[in-house]
């Protein structure tokens, strides 16, 4: 049983993130601090990345104002309480292989303090000095106490509706530690 440890490249490694809402979508990027991929023969098997909250930037909104005021918003207490939780987890449990680039990922995805379950679909490429992978995220944001205009908690909302999950769509490149 050979363990092989890869630190993940900050630099190289990314998330997009679109939130949805009933008259259409924002998105923008959310940083990687670190983060680590451990291998088992060969083999994805676990690993972990922490995200920073006080990072997200968003790329739809060009006037800097109205840019300003939403990201204040997503900082705040409705949202990722950036101040009182600057860093989110994820916390590979699983990495089950379908082929030799496919891999059902599970793991704990840790926001505001609170930890649950997730898993996607992930495209993972691995040589001898790299791994690459990406995959979707789909978060439902209600369980992470994020329930500002939420249909599960406010009615009567019409178009100011924001739908509960949100998507991070996460490439990450990780390199040897030899």
């Amino acid at each position: 049983m050979e363990t092989k440890n890869f630190k993940v490249a900050t630099t190289k490694s990314n998330i997009d993130w679109t939130g949805k809402k009933v008259t259409g979508a924002h998105n923008g990027t959310i940083s990687i601090k670190t983060g680590t991929l451990v291998l088992d023969n060969g083999k994805l098997f676990g690993g972990n990345f922490i995200i920073d909250t006080t990072s997200i930037k968003i790329l739809d909104i060009t006037d800097q104002a109205t840019n300003d005021q939403f990201a204040g918003h997503l900082f705040s207490e409705d949202f990722f309480a950036a101040d009182s939780f600057p860093e989110a987890l994820f916390t590979i449990t699983n990495a089950n292989s379908i082929d030799d680039s496919k891999y059902v990922i599970s793991g704990d995805l840790t926001i505001k303090g609170i930890t649950h379950p997730v898993s996607f679909l992930a495209d993972v490429v691995i040589t001898d000095d790299v791994i690459t992978s990406s995959g979707k995220i789909v978060v439902d944001r209600t369980k992470y106490n994020m329930k500002f205009r939420s249909g599960n908690f406010f009615t009567n909302l019409g178009d100011t509706l924001i739908y509960n999950e949100f998507e991070l769509d996460v490439k990450l490149t990780a390199e040897s530690t030899f």
